[in-house]
């Protein structure tokens, strides 16, 4: 189960042979103020698996909140065109860092396995123009740091330390490593090839 609504992360997962079935928690994402960026995706990660867990009991459940780190605050999806203009202004020319929480539930054994992936993300320059047609494409507002790696703010981005799967919603690799703390073979989650012969 995937408790989350991300395109991306739906996407991410398939291409990589696993094919979740969709759960959007409904958690309030504002309650928990105060804490550092890490530690808030780890928290807010863990509410949306403890509430999707609590309505498919015995389900392997995935939750995962992501946001960018910019000078020492949390920043999630800006909540209009006009503070994603100003987001992009703020970024251009620097580099800040993209957590993603991480928190897996096997409601088989009850065990949960947690953790955080930081990618450090280094930002182009783009013109006034250019952040302006790409605000109004529509697409910062669904994103945290109101950026893509993998959509129309691409070309904005100069490069990435790190997972580039983390910034696109989950880290894969981290992914792998949880469901091992659950004795839980990535590859047992791989959907049959099409056409395979049965065994």
């Amino acid at each position: 189960m995937l408790a989350s609504s991300s395109p991306a992360r739906l996407r991410l997962l398939r291409d990589a042979g696993i094919e979740p079935r969709v759960v959007v928690s409904g958690i309030d994402e504002t309650a928990a103020d105060g804490l550092g960026t890490a530690a808030l995706v780890a928290v807010l990660a863990e509410r949306k698996a403890v509430a999707v867990a609590a309505r498919q009991p015995g389900d392997l459940v995935l939750g995962c909140d992501s946001m960018l780190d910019v000078d020492g605050l949390p920043t999630g999806k800006p909540p209009t065109p006009a503070s994603a203009v100003a987001l992009l202004r703020r970024l251009s020319g620097r580099a800040a860092v993209l957590y993603t929480g991480h928190r897996l539930i096997d409601g088989a054994s009850g065990r949960q396995a947690t953790g955080v992936a930081a990618t450090i993300v280094r930002f182009g320059a783009p013109t006034e123009a250019e952040i302006a047609a790409y605000v109004a494409t529509g697409e910062p507002l669904q994103l945290a740091g109101a950026f893509s790696i993998d959509g129309r703010g691409a070309p904005f981005v100069d490069g990435i330390d790190g997972d580039p799967s983390n910034v696109i919603g989950l880290s894969l690799p981290l992914l792998r490593r949880l469901l091992a703390e659950l004795d839980i073979p990535i590859t047992d989650l791989w959907r049959p090839r099409s056409g395979s012969a049965p065994a």
